[in-house]
Order: structure tokens, then sequence, then C-alpha cells
């Protein structure tokens, strides 16, 4: 196809067919001062365009949603109205009201382009990505930090998911990023402590890597900084090691200190979802804490009474019906032995909170067994000895107890299996008297 040049008359009444003069013009060959353009009316034209965009973050509904070919047009004027306010912040005077009331126009105007470039769409209130089960959240108010970018999560905007198991939080748009897999899977798979204090291997065992997702990290800070975690020694990049700090298992088990440290983050969230667990043998790992920490012993003492008041628990009605073992709700395993204990029952027993709950809830119980219940005061016993004195019970302070029959003595009658057990001497008499057929029965 060839192109023709047109007449240089037809070039120029089509760039002003205003100004023609005598040939093209109005009749008379004059032109109205209303028809003239002058470059005042263009300025002031673009000025008020300006003044219309930047208030758009304060005339209107700031998280209102527009709907069809609007949106593209309000992107590119709130684009522009953003970039003449940041002009505007430069050029006023410094501190002046002006310059504020610019900046807060400036704030509504990008949360107004944050909200048209990332609306909430239809998100699924329930996602499962690498064993996390991501809730959708609908707090508005609570600022909170994604996991994933290490950005702001803007709740009155930006959609966010917060995973039911972990606690990870992160943006919408970063759910498909992830590339951690939920940590509850492995307390629920691996439920240990690493006891051995700090196990540092060095970063050239991680070959200057992150021990997480392998960005190159030095201790000079280049590219990134190196930060080791207290918990497993190794060393983490700045996005994956927010110097949390916890307090550490070993260091406690092996020195009795409850100074928190600072750990990664997948460190932390382990550590907080082992708290409440019972995983800790104290006997096994470190006998000698015992001969050092008086309240332990206390503890010990108070635990073992609880499991010698069980019994008669079980077998009450009353008790059953004022679930009074349910007092130990939040520390189930009190209930059930004497030598395991969570991370949280030492940390407890250091702070003496453990010691006066439960010291309260063991008055509470004995009470019930010696002085409200009739049924379980017929369950104590006599000592046998000396035949002198109240009935005995099993968990008081100043009692014995026999290992093979549970019968109960004074302490001073008594004393650490020292005198023979009537009640073991009678079944043992009763055992050869029996007639042969029954020894075998």
């Amino acid at each position: 196809m060839e192109y023709h040049e047109r007449p240089a008359s037809f070039r120029q009444a089509r760039l002003n067919p205003f100004d023609r003069g005598e040939e093209g013009g109005p009749p008379g060959g004059k032109t109205h001062p209303q028809d003239e353009l002058r470059p005042e009316l263009f300025s002031e034209s673009r000025s008020q365009s300006l003044d219309r965009a930047m208030n758009l973050g304060l005339a209107e509904d700031h998280f209102s949603r527009p709907v069809g070919s609007f949106v593209a047009l309000d992107i590119e004027q709130l684009k522009m109205a953003i970039e003449e306010c940041k002009r505007l912040i430069l050029e006023l005077p410094e501190h002046s009201e002006r310059q504020k009331d610019t900046v807060v126009k400036l704030i509504h105007l990008r949360l107004k382009l944050q909200e048209l470039k990332d609306p909430e769409e239809d998100e699924p209130n329930l996602r499962v990505l690498l064993e996390h089960r991501f809730s959708k959240e609908k707090s508005k108010s609570v600022k909170q930090t994604c996991d994933k970018c290490s950005t702001i999560i803007w709740g009155l905007i930006q959609t966010w998911y917060t995973c039911t198991g972990c606690y990870y939080r992160c943006h919408s748009k970063c759910l498909n990023l992830i590339n951690k897999p939920c940590v509850r899977s492995k307390v629920s798979h691996q439920s240990e402590y690493e006891l051995s204090i700090c196990p540092e291997i060095g970063l050239d065992r991680q070959d200057y890597r992150c021990a997480e997702c392998r960005t190159p990290v030095s201790l000079r800070g280049v590219p990134s900084e190196a930060r080791q975690c207290d918990y497993t020694g190794q060393y983490y990049c700045s996005t994956c090691h927010w110097n949390d700090t916890a307090v550490i298992p070993a260091r406690v088990l092996h020195n009795w200190e409850f100074e928190p440290r600072k750990v990664c983050r997948s460190s932390m969230r382990y550590l907080a979802l082992m708290l409440p667990r019972p995983v800790l043998k104290l006997r096994e790992v470190n006998p000698l804490l015992f001969n050092f920490v008086e309240e332990l012993v206390e503890i010990r003492k108070l635990r073992q009474d609880i499991l010698l008041m069980k019994p008669y628990f079980i077998t009450c009605k009353e008790a059953m019906e004022a679930r009074l073992l349910l007092q130990l709700h939040d520390r189930q395993h009190f209930v059930e032995n004497n030598d395991m204990y969570s991370l949280q029952d030492l940390i407890d027993i250091s702070s003496g909170r453990l010691s006066c709950s439960l010291t309260e809830i063991h008055t509470t119980f004995a009470k019930h067994i010696k002085l409200d219940c009739d049924r379980c005061q017929a369950k104590g016993f006599v000592c046998e000895l000396c035949k002198e004195g109240d009935i005995l019970f099993p968990f008081d302070s100043h009692t014995s107890v026999c290992h093979d029959c549970s019968a109960v003595f004074h302490r001073d009658c008594f004393y650490d299996n020292s005198t023979t057990c009537p009640k073991c001497a009678r079944m043992t008499e009763r055992k050869h008297d029996d007639p042969p057929y029954l020894k075998d029965t």
C-alpha cells in the first residue's frame, strides 16, 4: 500500500482548525477570545485533574471495589496522583501543615492502589499445603508479618492465612511460594528435644548457606547476614531467622538456665508446640539435678502423693461427679506418672508458679479424702504395729507404705521396710496353709 503525502493546507487544518486565517477560519477571518487555546488553560486543567485524582483517596470509600472498565482507569489516575504527591512533599516547606496533609493523602492513595491491585477475590476459607492447614483470617485490625516474604500484612486490604497447626502466617499471594512443611507434623512424628547445648557445626559444613532455604550467608553480612540458632546450632539467613528468643531445653536440663536465646523461626515454632508436651525424663537425662534444685524435690513429692490419691477418686462417686481430677487437665501427665516433665513444667517450677498451684490442688484432694467423703475415709489404714493414732493414708507425710502389699504404717514404726510387715506375714502364712489345689490357682 502506497502512502501519499497530504497537502500542507490539510495538515494545518488538521492540527489547528481555528487558526486558518482568511482561508479556513470563521466568517470574517476573526477568532473569538474563548476559542483561543492558551497554555495556562492547559496547565490549569492538568492541575485540576491531579487534584481530583489526589482526592480519590479522601472523597471516596477507600475500600469500595470499582467495577467494570473503570478499574484500569482508576489505577492509572492513582499512580499519577501518587507521583504528584511525592513531588509536592519534596517541594513543600518541611514540617508545614500542607506537607503533612499531602503525606496523609499519599498514604490513602497507596492504600487505594493496593486494594485495586490485590482485591479480595473469593478466596477459599481453608487450604492444605505441605501438611499446613491454612485458615483464612477475618481479623482486620491486627498487624502481622508474613513469614514468607517478611513484609507487613495489611489486614484491611489484604487476604491472609494462618496455619492452624504451627501458626505460620502469610499473604494469600505467598501461599503457592511456601516450601517449608508444617512443624506440627515433626512434633507428631518426632516428639523429642535436641539435648546438646548449641551443637554448632560451622558455616563451612553448611557450605556458607542458610540451613533452611540455602541462601548464601556469611558472618560479614555479605550477601546476607548469618544468624545462629542457639537450639540447632546452625546458621540461617535473616528471612529464616528473625532474632526471636526462646528457652532452650538443653540449657535447662544441664545448667538449670532459663534465659531466652535467639532461635530461628522454625525452631521457635517447634519449641512453642513442644512446650506443654511431657517428654523430659529428668532421672535419665540429669538425675543429679534433684540434689541441687530443692523445688524439684518438692514437686516430685506432691506428684507422688497425687498418684496415691488417684485410686480413691476413680472409685469414689462423689469425686467423679465433682471431677476433681480435671483440676489437672492442663497437666494430665501428673495423674499418670511422676517422672515425666514438660518444658513448661520446669519453667513454672523455676518461677514458683507450679509449686503454689500444685500445693493448692494437693490440699483440695486431701481434704476430700480425709474430711469430706465418708467412703474415702473408710479406705484409710490403722497402723498394725502400734495400733494407735488416727486413720492413716498413704500420702500423709508421717507414714510409710509397704512396697509389697501397700499397707500403711507410722514412719517411726515401719521405716524403710526394716520391720516385717504384719500384712505380708499373714498373706505368706495363709498361702502356706491353703490346700495344694488352691495354690495352683
